[in-house]
């Protein structure tokens, strides 16, 4: 019977707090006292957990706009897939790719950006950003992505289980302090190297690493770039936002889209691509989005054309 099984389920959001907040003390104090690599700065920490508080009490607020929509796809569904082993894996699998896409698309539009941009808003990299989450993330629509699932016949239940346990480990990988792995694990998971590329904001990192859990989409949709030492991750935005004000954070680049589409003279398409067009798209070019940053670095370096990061260019 399904039920029992459900209720087997780990409930991770009732320890993954306890367990953030021990990990993210112990790397604070190993970082103060020099035991470990880091950097952290109280106003932009205390930033973080405001943010992370934020977006737990607004997906508990809003989980059933999306969820419904999960539920409705089960109750269609074309088969049954169950609770056994092998669908725990195959969901875990499957999970990690609707999250890879997701999180390319977040990073490739604006109107989904502008929830994700409050994660890589922070100039620090340390167990703190990772709980650096948005408030308005469940009204983006990218819960559709998980229709599918539910839809060929996994459990909404089992598909939340998948994706909170891929958050859980995304949280390790926000770290300076962990260097890289064996060779086998960078080649197949992601792991704090990987992450901090993807945390980026050189030329050469821009829109790379969107993995989850496993290293491997990057590899097969050609968006993976390894951390190099000649050029040492710089966290943050491309401009940025210079503020600790959780309501600017949460709702700042949302003011940008409202600014830009509702400018006078311009035309209706243009209005509609400052909304959903790549992050940094602008009518006139006086802005620049992250292709047109690598082409630039690009002239300025033009020894780096075909290395990690320009191999689109070279």
């Amino acid at each position: 019977m399904e039920l029992p099984a459900i209720l087997t389920l780990p409930r991770l959001h009732e320890v993954a707090a306890p367990v953030y907040l021990a990990f993210l003390v112990g790397e604070y104090l190993l970082v103060r006292r020099g035991v470990l690599k880091g950097h952290f700065l109280r106003e932009d920490t205390h930033t973080s957990l405001t943010m992370g508080i934020g977006s737990i009490v607004s997906n508990m607020l809003l989980v059933g706009l999306g969820g419904s929509l999960v539920f409705a796809a089960y109750e269609n569904r074309i088969a049954t897939v169950g609770f056994a082993w092998w669908a725990f894996v195959l969901c875990v699998v499957l999970d990690d790719l609707r999250f890879y896409w997701s999180h390319r698309i977040q990073h490739r539009s604006r109107w989904f950006w502008a929830a994700h941009v409050v994660h890589h808003s922070s100039e620090y990299y340390n167990f703190s950003t990772a709980l650096r989450q948005p408030w308005t993330g469940a009204v983006t629509g990218l819960v559709l992505l998980a229709v599918p699932l539910a839809y060929l016949g996994f459990h909404p239940a089992l598909i939340g289980f998948c994706a909170s346990l891929n958050l859980f480990y995304q949280f390790f990988l926000h770290t300076e302090s962990v260097g890289r792995l064996h060779p086998w694990i960078e080649a197949v998971f992601n792991t704090p190297s990987h992450h901090r590329v993807h945390h980026a904001r050189n030329p050469r990192y821009l829109d790379a690493n969107y993995a989850g859990t496993l290293i491997v989409w990057d590899k097969l949709f050609g968006s993976f770039v390894p951390e190099l030492d000649r050029d040492k991750p710089v966290f943050g935005l491309v401009k940025n936002i210079e503020t600790y004000n959780p309501l600017a954070v949460a709702l700042g680049e949302y003011w940008g889209i409202a600014k830009d589409a509702a400018a006078p003279g311009r035309s209706l398409l243009d209005r509609v691509r400052y909304v959903f067009a790549p992050p940094g798209w602008c009518h006139d070019a006086s802005r620049k989005d992250s292709h047109m940053i690598k082409a630039d670095y690009l002239r300025e370096h033009p020894a780096e054309a075909g290395s990690p990061g320009f191999l689109a260019s070279g």
